[in-house]
Parts: structure tokens; C-alpha cells; sequence
């Protein structure tokens, strides 16, 4: 298997340390994702630039967390899981809700689980997903126009859920209570 570095704020090169340090400042640290990541300089300013295009959005922070779970969930990426289920519970998720999605079922929360639906969908069809699927979306209160939202937080974590699955990288302690397996 490679061996992927996990870079800190020292060691990264030059070129990725503003993402570094702007994700330093948002979680207290640097994640051992980003630190994967950080190698190619390319793809950490583009997970910051586009993470930073998740935040600014629409969504709150629990509805982000139930997509960003629901896609590492699917994408079998345990990194990810650990840390989003980490996140969603600080984001306000019920732990049910933070189990039935890691266990691939949708959460009790009418609104989480039309999110979580439609992530799992376009994750599984590769963006093919059958109009029910949209029309399920909007029926629980979104509108048309906030799919396409929900397909920019897809790509955003398509970018760390590969990576976690290619790199492999340890998981901090403070997720791994969180910790998973497909």
C-alpha cells in the first residue's frame, strides 16, 4: 500500500498552508484529511474554496452534516464517517438520526432525510437520480433550485472522501469514539 504523508502547518508545502491554517483556525487544529490532502497543493485550496461555497449557503450546519455523513456513508469512506458523525452531533443531530445514517437508513427528521435521500441517490446513480427523487426533495419542503446545492456539497466531499479512501489516514482521537467500518 502507499504511504501518503500526513502533512502538519511545518511541514506542508508552501502553496497549501493558507488552506492549512484557515482550517487550523475553523476546527482547532489540522485534520489529518487535510493534512493527506495538503501534498497537492491544488486539491486543499480547492476543498477550502469549495467548502467555503458549502458554508456560505443555504443549508444549516446540521442539514451540511447530514449530507456530508449520508456521503461519506455511501462512499464507504471511514475517515469521514467519524468525523461527521463527530460534527452532526455537535451540528445538533439526534444520535438516532447519527446512527440511521451510518447504518444506511434515513434519519427520523422529515427535512434530514429528504436531504439524505437525495444525497444517497446521486451518489448511487452517479447524478442520474429519477424525478421521484426530486419530487420527494420538494415535497418535504425544499425548493426545486436547493438540489443543486445539495450537488455542490456532494463534490465537496467526493474530494475527501477519495482521498480518505486512497491515503488512509489515522484517526484523531478525538473521533474515535465515531470510529467505522462499512
Amino acid at each position: 500500500m502507499a504511504h501518503f504523508p500526513i502533512h502538519t502547518l511545518d511541514s506542508a508545502p508552501a502553496e497549501s498552508k493558507p488552506a492549512l491554517n484557515g482550517l487550523a483556525k475553523a476546527f482547532g487544529m489540522v485534520p489529518n484529511i487535510a493534512g493527506a490532502m495538503a501534498g497537492a497543493p491544488r486539491l486543499i485550496n480547492g476543498l477550502a474554496a469549495v467548502f467555503e461555497q458549502v458554508h456560505g449557503g443555504s443549508f444549516t450546519e446540521a442539514e451540511i452534516q447530514t449530507l456530508l455523513l449520508t456521503n461519506a456513508v455511501t462512499n464507504g469512506s471511514t475517515w469521514p464517517v467519524a468525523f461527521h458523525s463527530f460534527l452532526a452531533l455537535r451540528a445538533g443531530l439526534s444520535e438516532a438520526d447519527v446512527q440511521a445514517i451510518r447504518e444506511g437508513r434515513l434519519p427520523q427528521d422529515v427535512n434530514l432525510a429528504a436531504l439524505s435521500r437525495l444525497a444517497r441517490a446521486l451518489i448511487q446513480t452517479r447524478g442520474r437520480v429519477e424525478e421521484q427523487e426530486v419530487a420527494y426533495f420538494t415535497r418535504a419542503g425544499f425548493e426545486q433550485e436547493r438540489v443543486l446545492d445539495v450537488i455542490l456539497i456532494v463534490a465537496a466531499s467526493t474530494m475527501t472522501n477519495y482521498t480518505a479512501s486512497v491515503t488512509h489516514p489515522p484517526l484523531e482521537e478525538a473521533f474515535q469514539q465515531h470510529a467505522w467500518t462499512p
